[in-house]
Protein backbone atom coordinates (compact mmCIF):
# COMPACT_ATOMS: atom_id res chain seq x y z
CA UNK A 1 0.00 0.00 0.00
CA UNK A 2 1.34 3.84 -1.01
CA UNK A 3 2.46 6.15 2.02
CA UNK A 4 -0.55 8.09 0.58
CA UNK A 5 -3.06 5.15 0.91
CA UNK A 6 -1.82 4.97 4.30
CA UNK A 7 -2.21 8.81 5.38
CA UNK A 8 -5.75 8.72 3.90
CA UNK A 9 -7.64 8.09 7.07
CA UNK A 10 -5.73 10.08 8.95
CA UNK A 11 -6.25 13.24 6.92
CA UNK A 12 -10.04 12.45 6.59
CA UNK A 13 -10.27 12.13 10.61
CA UNK A 14 -7.75 15.11 11.03
CA UNK A 15 -10.83 17.04 8.67
CA UNK A 16 -13.70 15.75 10.11
CA UNK A 17 -12.07 17.44 13.91
CA UNK A 18 -11.49 20.60 12.12
CA UNK A 19 -15.23 20.49 10.83
CA UNK A 20 -16.86 19.49 14.39
CA UNK A 21 -14.46 21.90 16.02
CA UNK A 22 -15.64 24.53 14.21
CA UNK A 23 -19.15 24.04 14.66
CA UNK A 24 -19.12 24.19 18.15
CA UNK A 25 -19.28 27.64 20.20
CA UNK A 26 -17.87 29.61 17.60
CA UNK A 27 -21.35 30.98 15.79
CA UNK A 28 -23.42 31.30 18.92
CA UNK A 29 -25.30 34.47 19.41
CA UNK A 30 -24.04 37.79 21.02
CA UNK A 31 -25.88 39.57 23.15
CA UNK A 32 -26.30 43.22 23.38
CA UNK A 33 -28.31 45.91 24.43
CA UNK A 34 -29.08 49.27 22.06
CA UNK A 35 -29.16 53.08 23.83
CA UNK A 36 -31.29 55.77 21.61
CA UNK A 37 -29.23 59.12 22.45
CA UNK A 38 -29.34 60.70 18.86
CA UNK A 39 -30.25 64.22 20.35
CA UNK A 40 -31.87 65.27 17.43
CA UNK A 41 -33.57 62.45 16.73
CA UNK A 42 -36.95 61.27 17.33
CA UNK A 43 -37.97 57.59 18.16
CA UNK A 44 -36.22 54.60 16.43
CA UNK A 45 -36.75 50.87 15.30
CA UNK A 46 -33.55 49.02 14.99
CA UNK A 47 -32.87 46.15 12.38
CA UNK A 48 -29.62 44.02 12.92
CA UNK A 49 -29.20 42.05 9.43
CA UNK A 50 -32.75 43.24 8.34
CA UNK A 51 -34.73 41.71 11.54
CA UNK A 52 -36.70 44.27 13.74
CA UNK A 53 -34.67 43.80 17.26
CA UNK A 54 -35.61 47.01 18.92
CA UNK A 55 -38.69 48.78 18.67
CA UNK A 56 -39.82 52.55 19.38
CA UNK A 57 -36.83 53.56 21.14
CA UNK A 58 -37.10 57.22 22.23
CA UNK A 59 -34.14 59.40 22.58
CA UNK A 60 -31.94 58.27 25.85
CA UNK A 61 -33.99 55.22 25.60
CA UNK A 62 -32.45 51.54 26.70
CA UNK A 63 -33.40 48.11 25.69
CA UNK A 64 -34.39 45.50 26.35
CA UNK A 65 -35.23 46.46 30.34
CA UNK A 66 -32.14 46.86 32.27
CA UNK A 67 -30.44 44.57 33.41
CA UNK A 68 -31.14 42.32 30.37
CA UNK A 69 -29.72 42.05 27.14
CA UNK A 70 -30.78 40.75 23.45
CA UNK A 71 -29.54 37.49 21.43
CA UNK A 72 -29.00 38.50 17.86
CA UNK A 73 -26.57 37.31 15.33
CA UNK A 74 -22.47 36.80 15.98
CA UNK A 75 -20.25 38.08 13.77
CA UNK A 76 -20.45 40.59 11.09
CA UNK A 77 -23.61 42.38 11.46
CA UNK A 78 -25.29 45.39 9.90
CA UNK A 79 -27.54 47.95 12.60
CA UNK A 80 -29.99 50.08 10.88
CA UNK A 81 -32.70 52.76 12.40
CA UNK A 82 -35.56 54.29 10.95
CA UNK A 83 -37.87 56.13 12.52
CA UNK A 84 -40.77 54.21 14.12
CA UNK A 85 -43.30 52.75 12.28
CA UNK A 86 -41.62 53.37 8.92
CA UNK A 87 -38.74 52.97 6.46
CA UNK A 88 -37.00 56.15 6.45
CA UNK A 89 -33.28 55.14 7.43
CA UNK A 90 -32.07 57.49 10.38
CA UNK A 91 -28.69 55.58 10.17
CA UNK A 92 -26.51 52.61 8.74
CA UNK A 93 -23.91 50.98 10.72
CA UNK A 94 -21.52 47.89 10.83
CA UNK A 95 -20.78 45.79 14.44
CA UNK A 96 -18.40 42.98 14.74
CA UNK A 97 -20.30 41.16 17.50
CA UNK A 98 -18.36 37.47 19.16
CA UNK A 99 -20.23 35.05 20.08
CA UNK A 100 -21.68 34.80 23.62
CA UNK A 101 -19.89 38.14 23.98
CA UNK A 102 -21.89 40.76 25.58
CA UNK A 103 -21.73 44.68 24.12
CA UNK A 104 -23.82 47.98 24.35
CA UNK A 105 -23.99 49.93 21.34
CA UNK A 106 -25.13 53.57 21.09
CA UNK A 107 -25.97 55.62 18.63
CA UNK A 108 -25.19 59.27 19.24
CA UNK A 109 -24.15 62.08 17.25
CA UNK A 110 -26.52 64.58 15.43
CA UNK A 111 -28.36 63.59 12.43
CA UNK A 112 -29.22 67.13 10.83
CA UNK A 113 -25.09 66.86 10.61
CA UNK A 114 -24.79 63.15 9.57
CA UNK A 115 -22.23 62.66 12.31
CA UNK A 116 -24.26 59.89 13.63
CA UNK A 117 -21.58 57.28 14.60
CA UNK A 118 -22.68 53.65 16.63
CA UNK A 119 -20.50 52.92 19.42
CA UNK A 120 -19.62 49.25 20.45
CA UNK A 121 -18.42 49.12 23.93
CA UNK A 122 -17.45 45.41 25.09
CA UNK A 123 -19.38 44.90 28.15
CA UNK A 124 -16.51 42.07 30.15
CA UNK A 125 -18.22 43.11 33.49
CA UNK A 126 -15.93 42.46 36.25
CA UNK A 127 -17.42 41.28 39.64
CA UNK A 128 -16.28 44.36 42.41
CA UNK A 129 -13.94 43.38 45.35
CA UNK A 130 -15.97 42.43 47.97
CA UNK A 131 -18.12 45.26 49.39
CA UNK A 132 -17.02 47.56 46.76
CA UNK A 133 -19.23 48.97 43.70
CA UNK A 134 -17.78 49.77 40.02
CA UNK A 135 -18.93 52.64 37.57
CA UNK A 136 -17.95 52.89 34.34
CA UNK A 137 -18.45 56.61 32.21
CA UNK A 138 -19.09 56.22 28.47
CA UNK A 139 -18.89 60.14 27.07
CA UNK A 140 -21.54 59.73 23.96
CA UNK A 141 -22.10 63.80 24.26
CA UNK A 142 -21.36 65.57 20.98
CA UNK A 143 -21.88 68.55 22.04
CA UNK A 144 -19.79 68.51 25.39
CA UNK A 145 -16.82 70.80 26.42
CA UNK A 146 -14.26 72.17 25.24
CA UNK A 147 -15.26 73.00 21.36
CA UNK A 148 -19.44 71.97 21.18
CA UNK A 149 -19.28 74.93 18.45
CA UNK A 150 -17.00 72.85 16.61
CA UNK A 151 -17.96 69.63 14.06
CA UNK A 152 -18.34 66.74 16.40
CA UNK A 153 -16.50 64.36 14.97
CA UNK A 154 -13.42 66.38 14.97
CA UNK A 155 -13.76 67.63 18.31
CA UNK A 156 -12.70 65.66 21.16
CA UNK A 157 -15.10 67.02 24.01
CA UNK A 158 -12.82 65.94 26.81
CA UNK A 159 -14.21 65.83 30.34
CA UNK A 160 -12.87 65.17 33.77
CA UNK A 161 -15.44 62.69 35.87
CA UNK A 162 -14.81 62.99 39.62
CA UNK A 163 -16.83 60.05 41.74
CA UNK A 164 -16.89 61.92 45.61
CA UNK A 165 -18.07 59.37 48.40
CA UNK A 166 -21.03 61.59 50.07
CA UNK A 167 -20.84 63.99 51.85
CA UNK A 168 -18.30 65.96 50.12
CA UNK A 169 -17.82 69.55 49.47
CA UNK A 170 -17.44 69.17 45.07
CA UNK A 171 -14.64 67.47 43.13
CA UNK A 172 -11.38 67.51 43.72
CA UNK A 173 -8.03 64.62 43.60
CA UNK A 174 -7.52 62.23 42.62
CA UNK A 175 -9.48 62.33 39.85
CA UNK A 176 -11.06 59.61 39.06
CA UNK A 177 -11.57 59.59 35.22
CA UNK A 178 -9.35 62.16 33.17
CA UNK A 179 -9.45 63.30 29.68
CA UNK A 180 -12.25 61.32 28.55
CA UNK A 181 -12.79 62.11 24.56
CA UNK A 182 -16.00 61.83 23.18
CA UNK A 183 -16.96 58.05 21.95
CA UNK A 184 -14.13 56.85 24.55
CA UNK A 185 -15.52 54.44 27.36
CA UNK A 186 -13.66 54.47 30.22
CA UNK A 187 -12.35 51.18 32.42
CA UNK A 188 -13.93 50.72 35.81
CA UNK A 189 -13.40 51.65 38.62
CA UNK A 190 -14.14 50.66 42.25
CA UNK A 191 -15.00 52.08 45.22
CA UNK A 192 -16.06 51.27 49.07
CA UNK A 193 -19.93 50.54 49.25
CA UNK A 194 -21.80 53.71 50.84
CA UNK A 195 -24.61 52.37 52.83
CA UNK A 196 -27.63 53.94 53.91
CA UNK A 197 -27.57 55.72 57.38
CA UNK A 198 -28.88 58.46 59.20
CA UNK A 199 -26.21 60.99 59.48
CA UNK A 200 -24.65 61.13 56.09
CA UNK A 201 -26.57 61.47 52.03
CA UNK A 202 -25.45 57.80 50.69
CA UNK A 203 -24.07 56.45 48.16
CA UNK A 204 -21.89 59.31 45.23
CA UNK A 205 -22.11 62.37 43.62
CA UNK A 206 -20.65 62.29 40.21
CA UNK A 207 -19.19 65.38 38.98
CA UNK A 208 -18.38 65.86 35.37
CA UNK A 209 -16.42 68.99 33.92
CA UNK A 210 -14.73 69.96 31.27
CA UNK A 211 -11.17 68.53 31.55
CA UNK A 212 -8.69 70.61 33.59
CA UNK A 213 -11.24 72.85 34.98
CA UNK A 214 -13.46 72.08 38.51
CA UNK A 215 -16.23 74.08 37.36
CA UNK A 216 -19.26 70.68 37.01
CA UNK A 217 -21.09 71.02 33.97
CA UNK A 218 -23.19 67.66 35.85
CA UNK A 219 -23.35 67.20 39.45
CA UNK A 220 -25.72 64.28 40.04
CA UNK A 221 -26.01 61.68 43.15
CA UNK A 222 -26.31 58.31 42.26
CA UNK A 223 -27.25 55.52 44.69
CA UNK A 224 -26.45 51.82 44.55
CA UNK A 225 -28.42 49.31 46.61
CA UNK A 226 -25.87 47.57 47.65
CA UNK A 227 -22.38 46.45 47.55
CA UNK A 228 -21.37 44.48 44.05
CA UNK A 229 -23.40 46.60 42.18
CA UNK A 230 -22.13 47.69 39.07
CA UNK A 231 -23.43 50.26 36.37
CA UNK A 232 -22.47 52.39 33.35
CA UNK A 233 -23.28 56.08 33.12
CA UNK A 234 -23.73 57.46 29.63
CA UNK A 235 -23.04 61.33 28.95
CA UNK A 236 -25.51 62.86 26.44
CA UNK A 237 -26.52 66.08 24.62
CA UNK A 238 -29.93 67.42 25.82
CA UNK A 239 -32.73 67.33 23.73
CA UNK A 240 -32.37 68.52 20.07
CA UNK A 241 -28.64 68.93 21.16
CA UNK A 242 -26.49 71.22 21.14
CA UNK A 243 -24.74 71.25 25.02
CA UNK A 244 -24.20 68.34 27.00
CA UNK A 245 -27.44 67.25 29.47
CA UNK A 246 -27.47 67.92 32.88
CA UNK A 247 -27.93 64.45 34.10
CA UNK A 248 -26.49 61.13 33.14
CA UNK A 249 -27.96 57.91 31.50
CA UNK A 250 -27.37 54.75 33.97
CA UNK A 251 -27.39 51.91 32.74
CA UNK A 252 -27.45 48.32 35.28
CA UNK A 253 -24.71 46.44 34.45
CA UNK A 254 -24.63 44.00 37.79
CA UNK A 255 -26.79 43.69 40.69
Amino acid sequence: MSRWLKALPLALAMMALSTFAGSCGSNGPAQVRFVHVIPDAPAMDVNINGTAEFLNISFRGVQPNQPGYTSVPSGGDTIEGFLTGTTTPVFTSTASLGASAHYTLVATGLSKGSSIVLLQTSDNIPTPPPGDVGFRVINASPSGPPCASLNPPTCPNSVDVYIELNPNSGPGLPLTIQSLAYTQASNYVFFAFNPNNETIPPGYTVYVTASGTLTPIISEGIYPANAGAVRTLVLTDAPGGGSMNKTFLELSDLN
